[in-house]
């Protein structure tokens, strides 16, 4: 079983995976790249109810909070709707063509080579 996570400091490093092997042997630790945030749909999910239920942040108390969040998941399932991809299979293919083309063009610049 693979377990995907992103690079938050709890579960950082050898150490997290360890403790997840110990805790579930047949458990593997998966890292999200460190620069590709839109990989990870939860913490999408969690930015808009951020910036759209929760700022300000001016609530008397946790029941408050919780109101605020259960009118917002009723108002997101009523409106939500399948994200459409702008990035396509063909815009990855020319992203790449361009990468060999400069990789071609510039071979001392490039520490590495990528491959479709």
């Amino acid at each position: 079983m693979f377990w995907i996570v992103d690079n938050g400091s709890s579960h950082r490093g050898q150490k997290a995976a360890d403790r997840l092997t110990e805790a579930f042997p047949n458990a593997v630790m998966v890292h999200t790249p460190v620069h590709a945030p839109w990989l990870n749909q939860v913490e999408l999910y969690f930015s808009v109810v951020q910036r759209r239920a929760l700022s300000p942040n001016d609530f008397t108390d946790l029941t408050e909070v919780r109101n605020r969040l259960r009118a917002f998941e009723d108002r997101y399932n009523v409106m939500a709707q399948p994200f459409q991809w702008k990035f396509a299979n063909s815009d990855l293919d020319d992203l790449l063509a361009r990468l060999d083309r400069h990789t071609a063009d510039h071979p001392e610049e490039s520490s590495f080579r990528l491959t479709a």
